[in-house]
């Protein structure tokens, strides 16, 4: 394939782009920003570096400006990135996106299957394999084009696993890494998958001269598949770990991805946080303790565990009635998914349920929040005592990274020993294991009598830790190592 006239020397490619549209009735199209972490992590592309983002349409109004735009998106609308959307059959992009990335490649890394009933690979899953190729190899046709002669090209996440490999035969010339921002599964697990298809994505990964993630935890366990499945040989030397197969050497990589304290720090003193702040502080009460999570209703993130544990708090230590408010934002993801509406409706439910057995005239144990708002969530953080991070399985996870960040007197962190956050966060937050409701309860009486003086060294040491990487060197950090 050859390059495109206006050629780049650095791509990134990944499912959701920096814009998203809205279209009116009257076809006019607007322009917001695209949602997730991922973005705030690569909107850090110095815009003059002449790079150029690949991404997907990934709603009507994303494909109607798709398709107006011809190449590249209007750089009013993209502030300022250099951007391609491609326009993928809806179909085949659903199929692809819901059907392969979300419902099986994320479950798979999670480990959230319920093995006696899924998964089950059928001929409804063979059809949307398919799908995903055809998502990958758009992707990979479309940088080929894009691509200048030895261009570095940074492919994100398993959404794009088969990517590197399919690029590496449209254009040789090309160094290409893959960055994976959720956790790897371990062989055992990982071979749940069908063999072809569990080779498949290794494979794929493997096309790439490096392939990147966020903990050294995630880079081992893909060492480990690389052996166990392909028989790959895996060298472990001064200059960190490289996977051997078929001639090629693919070295791997681990960048925790920090969060921009600057930004956030900024963010939340704008007057939208302070009023909210106003809001929540009369909601909690003023002398009330708030113990926060601030979480999409995703299945790995175990909100519900999260409530068990508080209940049974309330249970175990009753003199925290009337004194602590469980303020739980569980903004809804993936709705189109079955298993996920049904997870929200357990959410409201259990919240529900504590409120209705504890609750008296003037305290509401769980304050329980479903709407997006990320003012809201700002204030949260500000006024936390305590915050409670607990998901099943993390690739990272950045909330347990900005609390501290803009916290206001300090806050005790309980996390999960399954965040990837854990390998830099561990030493000074109160570490559980997910499963065990009991000892979470136990954290967070422990972290409610904390001294505020060592609560407050302890939010200082997490919050350097989680500023240690911001997006911006996360992002030329790989660059570099290209």
């Amino acid at each position: 394939m050859q390059p495109h006239m206006h050629a780049a020397r650095i791509l990134v490619a990944s499912n959701r782009g920096p814009v998203s549209y809205k279209q009116d009735a009257d076809g006019r199209l607007t322009a917001g920003r695209g949602g997730g972490g991922l973005v705030s992590g690569l909107s850090a592309m110095d815009r003059d570096a002449g790079a150029v983002w690949v991404c997907t349409a990934m709603s009507e109004g994303d494909r109607e400006a798709a398709r107006r735009a011809g190449r590249r998106l209007d750089a009013e609308d993209t502030g300022g990135h250099r951007v391609r959307m491609l326009d993928i059959d809806p179909d085949t992009f659903a199929a692809a996106y819901n059907g392969i990335a979300n419902s099986v490649l994320w479950f798979v890394h999670h480990l959230l299957y319920e093995t006696p009933l899924a998964p089950v690979f059928d001929a409804d899953f063979r059809r949307q394999w398919a799908a995903y190729e055809a998502y990958n190899t758009a992707f990979a046709d479309a940088l080929a084009e894009e691509a200048a002669q030895g261009a570095a090209v940074l492919v994100q996440d398993y959404h794009l696993t088969l990517v590197p490999a399919l690029l590496r035969e449209r254009r040789p010339d090309l160094r290409i890494g893959h960055f994976s921002h959720t956790p790897w599964a371990p062989p055992d697990y990982y071979r749940l998958l069908p063999d072809d298809v569990a080779e498949q994505v290794l494979r794929g990964i493997l096309g790439g001269d490096r392939a990147a993630f966020l903990t050294e935890r995630w880079a081992e366990a893909f060492a480990d598949c690389c052996a166990r499945v392909l028989g790959a040989e895996i060298v472990r030397g001064t200059g960190g770990t490289a996977v051997l197969f078929e001639g090629r050497t693919t070295r791997l990589g681990v960048h925790g991805l920090g969060v921009d304290a600057d930004f956030l720090r900024e963010r939340a003193h704008r007057p939208d946080v302070e009023e909210r702040m106003a809001a929540l502080r009369e909601q909690i009460g003023p002398d009330r303790k708030a113990i926060v999570r601030v979480d999409r209703t995703e299945l790995s993130k175990n909100i519900v565990r999260g409530l068990h544990a508080y209940r049974r708090l309330l249970e175990d230590h009753p003199e925290w009635r009337g004194e602590v408010v469980h303020v739980a934002f569980a903004y809804p993801s993936r709705q189109d998914l079955r298993v996920y509406r049904d997870y929200t409706a357990e959410v409201e439910r259990v919240a529900r349920e504590i409120n209705s057995t504890f609750g008296t005239v003037d305290w509401e144990p769980v304050a329980l929040h479903v709407k997006d708002d990320f003012a809201r969530s700002l204030a949260a953080y500000r006024l936390a005592d305590v915050a409670l991070v607990n998901p099943i399985r993390d690739g990272m996870n950045l909330v347990a990274k900005e609390v501290p960040v803009v916290s206001d007197h300090g806050c005790a962190l309980v996390l999960s020993r399954e965040a990837g956050a854990v390998a830099e966060l561990g030493d000074d937050a109160l570490v559980v294991n997910p499963y065990d409701v009991e000892a979470t309860a136990r954290a967070l009486h422990s972290a409610l009598l904390m001294d505020p003086d060592e609560r407050g060294a302890r939010s200082k040491r997490l919050s350097v830790a989680a500023t240690a990487l911001p997006p911006a060197r996360w992002f030329l950090d790989q660059l570099d190592a290209l």
